[in-house]
């Protein structure tokens, strides 16, 4: 078994306790959650580091893990920022430990070497934007799935034990609406750092392919959402579904396309 296959299974293990703890009791943004989101912390990036010491991985494996780590970053940063947002923990971590399950089982899957000739400065810059549009658009997109359930909940006039657990649909509206304006903020950094990237490799703007059309696609869904809340309040459920909607396009342009080029065509 290799050193990269014990750290993940490792990682994974680690997300289990804090993804149980909401289930467990009923407490709040206090030591013990504290302790058990470090503890996920340092599982995920000791797997991060691992996997991208040496450079770069390009693989599927590597992109989950790393968008995986993005996600639970975003989440503890809003979590010490936001009086609410810890409330999200019984559906971020059971994601995140899902996220890092499918890692694990595709971690050796071989991967297509990455284009030569982009210039570092540009790919690392586009990659770290990117890397940050997704966490923030996770946290948006968890906040989007807190409030469709609790509107659920709501109009069936049957309250869950899930239900009793996340924000209320008003925090989670608001939540919602700030990781969207910050997550279109990074996303349109990192879409135009990968096209300074591409030009710099080439001398084109961009190849159009499935994930450059896909970010863009999630972009005008985010632009026009946010666009709805200012004209006609657009709010709760229907705004919810469509940050998801804008999540999803996001998924899919990135470990989606990988998944395809990976795993489905080799």
């Amino acid at each position: 078994m290799s050193v990269s296959l014990i750290v993940s299974i490792g990682a994974v293990l680690s997300l289990l306790p804090a993804a149980l703890l909401p289930y467990r009791r009923i407490g709040g943004r206090d030591g013990l959650f504290w302790l058990l989101l470090a503890v996920a912390a340092v599982g995920v990036a000791s797997a991060v580091a691992v996997l991208f010491g040496s450079g770069w991985r390009n693989g599927l494996g590597g992109a989950l893990w790393a968008t995986a780590g993005a996600g639970l970053a975003s989440f503890a940063l809003v979590s010490a920022l936001s009086r609410e947002a810890w409330r999200l923990a019984a559906l971020m971590f059971p994601y995140l430990s899902f996220l890092g399950a499918l890692a694990t089982v595709w971690l050796d899957v071989p991967a297509r070497p990455l284009a030569a000739g982009m210039p570092g400065s540009w790919t690392a810059a586009h990659i770290v934007f990117a890397l940050l549009a997704y966490g923030l658009l996770t946290v948006g997109a968890v906040a989007g799935a807190a409030v469709v359930l609790q509107e659920r909940a709501l109009k069936g006039k049957h309250p869950t034990r899930l239900s009793g657990l996340l924000l209320s649909i008003a925090d989670g509206d608001r939540l919602q609406t700030r990781m969207l304006q910050l997550g279109a903020l990074s996303l349109s950094l990192g879409l135009a750092t990968g096209f300074a990237s591409h030009y710099g490799s080439d001398g084109r703007l961009a190849s159009w392919d499935h994930k450059t059309v896909l970010s863009l696609g999630a972009l005008v869904v985010i632009a026009g959402l946010l666009g709805g809340r200012i004209l006609d309040g657009m709010r709760g459920g229907r705004a919810a579904r469509l940050a998801m909607l804008a999540y999803l396009l996001l998924t899919l342009a990135y470990p989606g396309v990988k998944f395809v080029t990976d795993v489905l065509v080799g």
